[in-house]
């Protein structure tokens, strides 16, 4: 388990009233929690933008009656299949599926192949959710 390390923090008191309020709507039990995340986020924020290796979720809404579209999102993960770890496959409606891809690898690699499959036509939405990184808390 990680060593638990305190430091204090000076700020504004309006700016620590809002993040209070923040906390609270958030369901945060305390301010150390969601600083923490806000840590974290920050973190693999920059490792996406440093190119590291990185985690996310590429989501997909598509028209999967459009001409060969399942089969080129197909082919493509499978030619990236050093990352992608798996998919989650979801009927909408009679026309409409949506793919939930989960990805790893360097930033630029997974953002390649999350704008190879959002510009595919017949793709109706295409969104890439930095999940975190490797190596990092």
């Amino acid at each position: 388990m990680p060593r638990i390390v305190r430091f204090g923090v000076s700020v504004e008191s309006e700016l620590l009233r809002a993040f209070d309020e923040l906390t609270e709507k958030k369901g945060y039990t305390n301010r150390s929690e969601a600083l923490r995340d806000l840590m974290r986020e920050a973190l693999a924020a920059q490792a996406w933008e440093e190119g590291d290796e990185v985690l996310g979720v590429i989501t997909l809404l598509y028209d999967h009656t459009k001409r060969e579209l399942l089969s080129r999102l197909t082919e493509a993960q499978h030619h990236a299949h050093v990352h992608v770890l798996a998919s989650l496959h979801i009927h909408i409606d009679e026309t409409r599926c949506l793919e939930a891809i989960v990805v790893c690898g360097p930033a630029r690699l997974v953002e390649e192949l999350a704008n190879r499959l959002r510009a595919e036509p017949g793709v109706l939405l295409g969104h890439l959710c930095p999940a975190g990184t490797f190596g990092r808390s």
